[in-house]
């Protein structure tokens, strides 16, 4: 039986001149360069429909990767093929088997991976944990809110101890109080954790509490405009989204994503 205990090292990825075209012949992506470090955690932003989520599937092997090099790597010479083991992806809805519990629910990809069975259990309880929904871990997904749903999506994702998570506007149907929370839930997580994060995103403040890095890509066809650090401490908690610094990152933001195509978050 597989175990899944020890930890391996983040994923970095890598695109070079990567082109994507979807089956319309429309063209999605268009020449986009990108470096992603091992651990980091980069936001992804840019106007509706312009290659976001396409971006995430190619990474994750859900898409089949067109002209250009895509590289994720684990090691300085151990490249992988996207969708290799080690990722793991939260998409905008949290797809739960509404017969099984939260516990069973976070359990089902280590039960797919053959772990030990004594192991199942302690496992999926330390990723709920992570969560903070310890308490919900014998409760089925009709008995709890949309904010806890994705929390429990999330616990999933960790079960297999990703190496990369790859998020697509997880938290995009929520009320902003429950995605402010959520935000401080992921960030601990990722904190804790250590792996590689690309989180998809409409929200300019959410880009800018969460991300140590943003990249906002054009208006189909998809080309990077700007790749910037975001420039707060490591250490962020709720109140950092009144200050002065805060609003000054999420300004920056948005003048790119005015200038290079529409946005539905402008900052207060």
């Amino acid at each position: 039986m597989l175990s899944l205990r020890g930890e391996a090292a983040p994923l970095s990825v890598e695109a070079r001149g990567l082109r994507h075209v979807w089956s319309d012949g429309t063209l999605a992506l268009d020449g986009i360069d990108l470096e992603i470090a091992q651990g980091s955690f980069v936001a992804v932003l840019g106007p509706s429909g312009c290659g976001k989520s396409t971006l995430l599937r190619l990474i994750s092997g859900l898409e089949r990767a067109a002209p250009g090099q895509l590289i994720v790597r684990s090691g300085v010479a151990d490249d992988q093929k996207p969708g290799s083991a080690g990722i793991g992806f939260v998409f905008q809805d949290a797809h739960l088997l509404p017969w099984r519990t939260v516990l069973a629910n976070v359990a089902l990809p280590l039960e797919l991976r053959g772990v030990a069975k004594p192991d199942i259990e302690r496992q999926a309880m330390a990723c709920i944990a992570d969560v903070e929904l310890s308490d919900a871990a014998r409760r089925f997904p009709d008995e709890l809110s949309g904010g806890m749903r994705m929390r429990v999506s999330i616990a999933r994702s960790l079960a297999t101890e990703p190496q990369l998570l790859l998020l697509d506007e997880p938290f995009a149907a929520l009320d902003e109080l429950t995605r402010q929370r959520l935000d401080e839930h992921l960030r601990a997580v990722w904190a804790k954790r250590k792996m590689t994060v690309i989180f998809v995103t409409h929200s300019l403040s959410e880009a800018v509490f969460l991300a140590e890095r943003a990249v906002v890509l054009s208006r189909r066809p998809a080309r990077v405009v700007l790749d910037r650090r975001i420039e707060l401490p490591q250490e962020r908690t709720g109140e950092i989204r009144t200050e002065v610094r805060f609003a000054e990152q999420t300004a920056l933001l948005y003048r790119a994503l005015e200038e290079h195509g529409s946005t539905e978050d402008a900052p207060s």
